[in-house]
């Protein structure tokens, strides 16, 4: 697995934005005090060798405006309290998806969306929005800026600050990331219902590891967003070593990170021997190779809240910015 091109924007991108790393990128600054809440500072394996977190954070549940801007239709305004998910599998109570977004401003009366949940994608499927077909989005969080997307969009977690722009796409475009849900599902039933990675690389400042079908399991980081048994990103950090792949993994809270407030995720500081120190550490993508880097698997959703279907790489590396 290369490094994707084009890291330098990604680096000018973080740094214009008053280091502002809210998801793919798992920098921090400064270093965290020692004696933070035991929840807020994740070691695993723990005193007692387990991978699973006895105590872990809460993020803050949306409260404020939100706002769904529709390409060529309007912006459209919503109070998250009164917004359902249509993924109960996925989200606790209290939080729900951009998909779930986009079906409560249908349910105001702003727009007309037809929809259904394809199986064989995994997913919820806009057949057409005000009649015309082919809609997908690009994103971002709190002090972020919009980026490409191939996260489904049921899966991606909505926050207070988030921007969201839902707007007309090609065929060919939609057939593309359409194909790549179904490679997901496809690999995921030839595994027999277990999510198994073809390939995982973690790449430091002095090595690189490489992994090859690494069964995940989920570890309930994020409870407090998350039902239990749904498997995220940083699950394949934690699979590996409790698997004896990795020596140990460690993570940092942020409820804030510059300006982008509210962050409320974990941050991996730490795999192994490489530890993240002032403005280098690691950072993440997960997806389809079809659209690694920036294309789609690359984003600022934080890896404890990126939620697999059963992709096809994971890549950390290495960046000082």
């Amino acid at each position: 697995m290369r490094i994707p091109a084009g890291l330098g924007a990604l680096a000018i991108a973080i740094g214009a934005l008053v280091f502002a790393p809210v998801g793919c990128a798992e920098l921090f600054e400064p270093p965290p005090a020692p004696d933070m809440p035991v929840a807020e500072r994740l070691i695993f394996p723990d005193d007692d060798g387990s991978w699973v977190p006895d105590e872990t954070a809460e993020g803050r549940i949306p409260t404020e405006t939100g706002t769904v801007n529709v390409i060529g239709v309007d912006r459209f305004s919503f109070d998250p309290v009164n917004v359902r998910t249509l993924r109960p599998d996925v989200f606790v109570d209290g939080h729900f998806s951009f998909f779930d977004a986009l079906v409560h401003i249908h349910e105001l009366g702003h727009i007309d969306l037809k929809y259904r949940f394809d199986d064989s994608l995994a997913t919820h499927v806009i057949e057409s929005l005000n009649g015309q077909p082919h809609w997908w989005y690009v994103a971002h969080y709190s002090a972020g800026w919009l980026e490409n997307s191939v996260l489904r969009m049921d899966l991606y977690p909505w926050k207070d600050g988030t921007t969201l722009r839902v707007q007309p796409m090609t065929e060919s475009l939609m057939s593309r990331i359409h194909g790549t849900f179904e490679n997901d599902v496809q690999r995921l039933a030839e595994n027999g219902g277990r999510v198994i990675v073809p390939e995982v690389v973690i790449q430091d400042s002095t090595e690189t590891k490489v992994f090859h079908d690494v069964h995940v399991t989920p570890y309930g980081v994020r409870s407090d967003v998350l039902q239990e048994g749904v498997i995220t990103a940083l699950d394949i950090l934690l699979s590996l070593g409790e698997q004896g792949q990795l020596s140990n993994v460690e993570l940092t809270w942020y409820s804030s990170i510059g300006r982008a407030d509210p962050v409320d995720n974990y941050f991996v500081e730490r795999i192994d021997d490489a530890e993240a120190f002032l403005r280098c550490g690691f950072v993440y993508e997960v997806g389809p190779t079809e659209f690694s880097g920036f294309e789609g698997a690359h984003i600022h959703v934080a890896s404890d809240v990126r939620v697999l279907v059963s992709p096809e790489y994971a890549l950390w590396f290495w960046l000082c910015i």
